[in-house]
């Protein structure tokens, strides 16, 4: 008759360890707690905001506030297209082929830099990326000023081109996409070389259809920021019908104050493209971002 043997339990091995990676129930919901509450706190602002653009002149002053659109009203709304120096939705739309072009510019100019600095061997490849990299330290505040000074020499003054051409050579993106594409396979490349493909259509057809994920971070990185430049459009811009959203935002702001339920519309409308942006990219813009070595 076979004898059967049981395994002693270890009892110098935590409980939790013996029951699996899974955190208690009551650490467990404590952490949803904290996560609850702190999705509570992001989305306060969206809400209030939100609210706040259906409300009247009179219910907006109202103290104490309502937590709610008592009166509603579309008036806030409405006003947009009725500003003392344009159409708020001719602003939006020039902020939307502004940051547009220059977002497709940019992952261009980046994937084929970052390309370059990663997959070739050439004199000075090392000393020329740190030179690049550091240019991530300089403020825009110090070239503001000198680069002002080239717009006006050129004639471009009170262009698109001002706003687009100086923007397109991003340093972070540059070193995004070269992190990348350190790891990608060069036994993949010499492949193509020897079936006969150029530089450029192994560029084109293997490598940037693999690099989707570091090209939707960027795209995200660069639309935020770009849709929110303030600055520089301010600087170079003269025209209202040119003015971007930013520029538009700040002629909400009276002698005698700001129209509060009007700046709440124009905020919900102007973050409407962001979301939209980061709704449909996040899982490429988080693959992207722990793909590129930049994971804390």
């Amino acid at each position: 008759m076979t004898e059967i043997t049981q395994t002693p339990v270890r009892t110098d091995v935590p409980a939790e360890t013996r029951r699996g990676s899974r955190p208690p129930a009551k650490r467990r919901l404590l952490l949803w707690l904290l996560l609850g509450v702190g999705g509570l706190l992001m989305i306060a602002p969206f809400y209030w905001t939100l609210a706040t653009s259906f409300k009247s002149r009179q219910e907006v002053r109202q103290f104490p506030p309502t937590w709610y659109p008592e009166d509603f009203t579309l008036e806030n709304w409405e006003g947009l297209t009725d500003l003392d120096v344009g159409d708020f939705g001719v602003f939006f739309r020039n902020s939307l082929v502004v940051v547009t072009t220059i977002t497709a510019i940019t992952l261009l100019t980046s994937s084929l830099a970052g390309y370059v600095f990663a997959k070739f061997e050439f004199w000075g490849r090392d000393a020329l990326f740190w030179i690049v990299i550091s240019m991530l330290m300089v403020p825009f505040s110090v070239t503001l000023v000198p680069l002002y000074n080239m717009m006006v020499d050129w004639d471009w003054t009170n262009t698109y081109r001002a706003l687009i051409v100086p923007i397109i050579f991003n340093p972070f993106g540059i070193f995004l996409m070269r992190q990348f594409m350190l790891d990608f396979p060069s036994e993949l490349l010499d492949a193509a070389r020897i079936d006969g493909a150029s530089e450029f259509g192994i560029f084109f057809r293997i490598v940037l259809p693999l690099s989707g994920a570091p090209l939707a971070a960027l795209a995200i990185f660069t639309f935020t920021i770009q849709w929110d430049n303030f600055l520089w459009p301010l600087v170079i811009l003269e025209d209202p019908s040119k003015y971007t959203l930013p520029i538009g935002l700040s002629q909400f702001r009276g002698r005698t104050g700001i129209d509060v339920g009007a700046v709440s519309a124009a905020a919900m409308l102007a973050v409407l493209p962001v979301l939209i942006l980061y709704f449909f990219a996040q899982k490429r813009f988080i693959e992207g971002i722990t793909m590129t070595g930049m994971k804390g």
